[in-house]
């Protein structure tokens, strides 16, 4: 009876434990199949799998942990990496994966997942690393990511992720790497990433984040690669940013907005290795502690407005393009910067010889030197930089010949001499350097002929420029020894004779052929059918002679077909017009003949330019629509279209520079229906014979020179829905006394569903009130005659004088209230001016779209346009080719410096290089005060123009008495005053 007692308490601890066992079995086989779910979740989530992997690999016939990507930890089996990268999958990332609750690393990079990330993910609280870069992620970073307290690494760049940089990733305080670069993240970086004290890389670059970089993120001691270029970063760099970075290895902040000087306290970061500060716009000089940071090797501070340079003698690179640096380069430079790799110092006022010390630097693999003032010839002694593999010393004022030493640079790639003044022959040791890929003398004064075998010795050549020389002979033979040869470019303007080589056509990669304005004679190759790749062919400006082959046809890639100015003849192949990609086709001046395909416009949907002119072609009787608006056409309309008179229903030649008169054969067309021929400088009357197209639906003749009445038989075009006579646009091209149209618009017929924009700027219409010009005038009695003479004569002289007498009443006052203070200005405008690149006054005014321009004189043309901070503004383009606007453009520019008054147009900045000037300028968004004062149909009671007196009056004062630019005051009156 003991015994059985004895065993009751130990079969209870039995069945226990192992109903214990069976629970922690049961659990464990519950959350291994939630594992297991949320894989096959992704996998259903994953719209293509290239390699087939996972549709064969992931079966529930095996343990998930065998699964391809999958590790699982030993002990329990629950999965903790998941690795899919590079596999070219396409599809999203379910919120299931947020069931791995053990996932500790997940690297899903280089495939095409899209849509957001789901927010779910910051259920994953394991989790230390996070892969997904160079995939196609959209939406906003999730805010839940801070939940992630052991995350340590996360890529998410290269994606197209939105909005700003969560605040909540500043929780995340065991961070090592965030790289977000490469993105469309907008907003300023959270100050709370400061307190990412285990921070080592920051990759922020190509976003558009903007304000001030937070001042915390100087103070992580840990850092060691801070990169954020290509963004909207403004404000300067603190005086002493390196103080608490002593691990700093790589600064990189170029293409941002930064202004002020490069801090001193760089010499504290004795870590760095390169610094990139380029495209921005620094001040000052180089400091000249960075010359005692001895693992120094990479300085990039191109595009900023530095003037100095120091000693840095562990540099390896050093890119200072496009700064202002003077002075000469000297000559003791390898000794001081002896494992220069590196150099260029292209785009500065850099002066003197080219010192030939350089060959000192024997490690220099780069010199880019181009738009400078260099002087003299070049060194003979370059010829000794055997490791030299790029040379640009372009672009200067170098003469003398080209040293036959230059043949020894045996690794030397690309060598570019253009638009200097160097003569003499080309030397044949230049074929030795076998390695070389582009060859470009353009645009000196290099003679002799080009017998040279280039071809036999250099089968890496890529580009061969030779143009504007004075090369004469025939072309160089063997040209298809230069397997590789991709431009066969501009041996165009100098004085090659003799025919094409045919062997051209044996050249499979070859992209551009510039042959134009030589002697060469014989006809185009057949054998150029064979160029696959061929892009332009450009044979302007020769004597050849014969067909068009046929050939040509097979060009699939041919974008800028160029024959203009030859001896061609016979038909063009019809298969040239089948080249879908031809952007252009010159072929004027020539005897071709014969008929163009109708179905030019069908086959060619990309064609922007087509030059045809000088030739005997005929037919196109079966034409129905012809478009050939927006191209530099010029000439006059042709009598010609009359003849297409059973067939052409639709013309549109707008913006084409077409001059002379409308042909009265236009009235022929009795299907046409649509004329569009706005924007040219088309002159005379507008025919009457256009009213015989009776199905004439849309005449649109805005911004040309049109003068006298409209014809009144427009009101008997039934079928005419849309009439624009308006000159809104010329008015900014033309002198507006060129467009003059006179006399009464009809309220019959389909006069009857028009409005005021078909008739704008036409001073000499009258009509309606609807249309917004001036009313008709009406026969009037004798009576009434006088009567209006003898107020004319009376009431208004009074009322001249009481407003005169008034307006010097009221200035007096003001001059003696103003005796005792100074002329008030506009306190509100700024006493520095904001910069602004041309590349912003392109993106302001749609590229000086026609749609922005507001007025146009004969020494510029003013636009209105949008600048990057939202500011509406007027940005007045100097046109360089007057004579005078260099000097009319300091004239205003030295008035931005000294003018200042409320009544004054403000002039908010200035953009100048070598081609191009402008100012941009105070937006007037009412118009021209000579509207409001002199139109009908704009009202001012008498106080409004008495106040506009005085104000004007105020400003002449202030130009007279206040600054000593009296002839130079630009006045509130008008927008876009006429210069000419």
């Amino acid at each position: 009876m003991e015994k059985k007692v004895f065993l009751l308490p130990f079969a209870s601890v039995i069945l226990l434990l192992h109903y214990w066992v069976t629970c922690l079995t049961l659990a464990v086989s519950l959350t291994n199949l939630a594992d297991e779910y949320a894989l096959l979740a992704l996998k259903a989530h994953i719209t293509y799998d290239s390699q087939g992997i996972l549709a064969t690999n992931w079966s529930s016939t095996t343990s998930y942990c065998n699964w391809f990507g999958v590790s699982c930890n030993a002990h329990h089996g629950r999965l903790t990496a998941l690795n899919l990268s590079n596999m070219g999958l396409e599809g999203t990332i379910p919120p299931q994966v947020s069931n791995l609750s053990f996932l500790a690393s997940l690297d899903l990079s280089d495939n095409y997942f899209h849509a957001s990330l789901p927010n779910e993910i910051g259920n994953c609280r394991q989790l230390r690393q996070l892969y997904l870069f160079n995939n196609e992620l959209t939406g906003s970073i999730p805010q839940s990511l801070g939940n992630l307290s052991k995350l340590e690494e996360s890529y998410l760049d290269s994606n197209h992720l939105t909005g700003d940089i969560p605040e909540e990733m500043s929780n995340l305080l065991s961070f090592k790497i965030l790289s977000l670069f490469v993105n469309n993240l907008t907003g300023s970086i959270p100050k709370g990433i400061g307190n990412l004290s285990e921070l080592e890389v920051l990759y922020l670059g190509q976003n558009y984040l903007t304000g001030e970089i937070p001042q915390a993120l100087f103070n992580i001691s840990s850092l060691r690669i801070f990169d954020l270029p290509s963004n909207n970063l403004s404000g300067t760099l603190p005086s002493i940013m390196c103080r608490n970075l002593p691990s700093l290895e790589v600064i990189s902040l170029s293409w941002n907005q930064l202004k002020g000087k490069i801090p001193s306290s760089l010499s504290h970061c004795q870590e760095l290795r390169t610094l990139s500060l380029s495209f921005n716009q620094f001040t000052g000089s180089i400091p000249l502690g960075i010359g005692n940071l001895s693992k120094f090797e990479e300085l990039y501070l191109g595009i900023n407005n530095l003037t100095a340079l120091y000693n840095i003698s562990s540099l390896r690179a050093i890119d200072l393009q496009s700064n202002i640096f003077s002075g000469f380069l000297h000559t003791d430079i390898c000794h001081k910067l002896p494992a220069l790799k590196v150099i260029n110092l292209s785009l500065n006022q850099i002066k003197g010889k080219i010192p030939s010390s350089l060959s000192h630097c024997q490690e220099l693999q780069i010199i880019s030197l181009s738009f400078n003032q260099f002087v003299g010839g070049i060194p003979q002694a370059i010829g000794s930089l055997s490791k030299l593999e790029e040379l640009y010393p372009g672009v200067n004022n170098l003469a003398g010949g080209i040293p036959r030493e230059m043949g020894n640079l045996l690794n030397l790639k690309m060598l570019s001499l253009v638009s200097n003044r160097l003569r003499g022959p080309i030397p044949a040791e230049i074929s030795n350097i076998s390695s070389l890929q582009m060859i470009d003398f353009t645009n000196n004064s290099l003679s002799g002929n080009l017998r040279i075998p280039i071809c036999n010795h250099l089968p890496k050549l890529q580009q061969l420029i030779l143009s504007s020389n004075q090369l004469s002979a025939q072309l160089p033979p063997n040209l298809s020894l230069c397997g590789q040869l991709q431009v066969l470019s501009s041996l165009s303007k100098n004085k090659f004779t003799g025919s094409i080589p045919i062997e051209i056509g044996n050249l499979p990669m070859l992209e551009e052929i510039y042959l134009g304005r030589n002697s060469l004679t014989g006809t185009i190759p057949p054998s150029f059918g064979n160029l696959s790749a061929l892009k332009v062919l450009d044979l302007q400006e020769n004597n050849i002679q014969g067909n068009i082959p046929k050939e040509l046809g097979c060009l699939l890639s041919l974008q800028n077909l160029s024959l203009i100015s030859n001896d061609l003849r016979g038909i063009v192949p019809e298969a040239i017009f089948n080249i879908s990609k031809l952007q252009s086709i010159s072929l004027a001046d020539n005897h071709l003949s014969g008929n163009l395909p109708s179905s030019i416009g069908a086959w060619l949907p990309n064609l922007l330019q087509l030059h045809i002119g000088g030739n005997e072609f005929s037919g196109c009787k079966s034409l129905r629509r012809l478009r050939i608006q927006d191209n530099p056409l010029k000439g006059h309309f042709p009598n010609s279209f009359g003849n297409l008179s059973v067939s052409l229903e639709s013309i549109d030649a707008s913006s084409c520079q077409i001059k002379g008169m409308i042909p009265t054969t236009l009235g022929q067309l009795q299907k046409l229906h649509q004329l569009i021929i706005s924007g040219n400088r088309i002159h005379g009357s507008i025919p009457n014979d256009l009213c015989y197209s009776a199905n004439l639906g849309s005449l649109l003749l805005s911004s040309s020179e049109f003068s006298g009445p409209v014809p009144s038989c427009f009101g008997n075009l039934t079928a005419l829905q849309q009439l624009f006579l308006d000159s809104s646009t010329l008015a900014s091209q033309m002198p507006s006394s060129l467009w003059s149209l006179r006399g009464e618009i009809r309220n019959g017929g389909p006069f009857v569903n028009f409005t005021a924009k078909s008739f704008i700027s036409n001073e000499a219409l009258c009509g309606a009130p609807r249309f917004q010009v001036m009313a008709c005038k009406k026969v009037t009695t004798r009576k009434s005659t006088k009567a209006k003479s003898l107020l004319l004569k009376c009431v208004l002289p009074t009322i001249a004088s009481t407003i005169i007498i008034l307006a010097l009443i009221i200035l007096l006052i003001r001059r003696q209230k103003r005796l005792d203070i100074p002329i008030q200005v506009d306190s509100s405008l700024p006493t520095t001016y904001r910069k602004i690149s041309h590349q912003e006054l392109l993106h302001a005014t749609n590229y000086f779209s026609e749609g922005n321009l507001i007025g146009k004189g004969s020494m510029g043309t003013v636009y209105k346009g949008v600048l990057f901070d939202g500011l509406t503004a007027a940005i007045k383009v100097f046109n360089l080719e007057f004579l005078g606007s260099f000097k009319g453009f300091e004239a205003e520019c030295e008035v931005m410096r000294n003018i200042c008054h409320r009544n004054l147009i403000k002039i908010i900045s200035s953009c100048s290089n070598l081609d191009f000037k402008a100012l941009v300028l105070e937006f007037m968004p009412n118009g021209s005060l000579e509207r409001w004062l002199y139109s009908h149909n704009y009202c001012l009671d008498l106080i409004q123009r008495l106040n506009i007196m005085i104000d004007v009056a105020s400003a002449l004062e202030y130009l007279h008495h206040g600054c000593d630019l009296m002839d130079r005051g630009r006045g509130r009156e008008r927008e876009g005053e006429k210069d000419g």
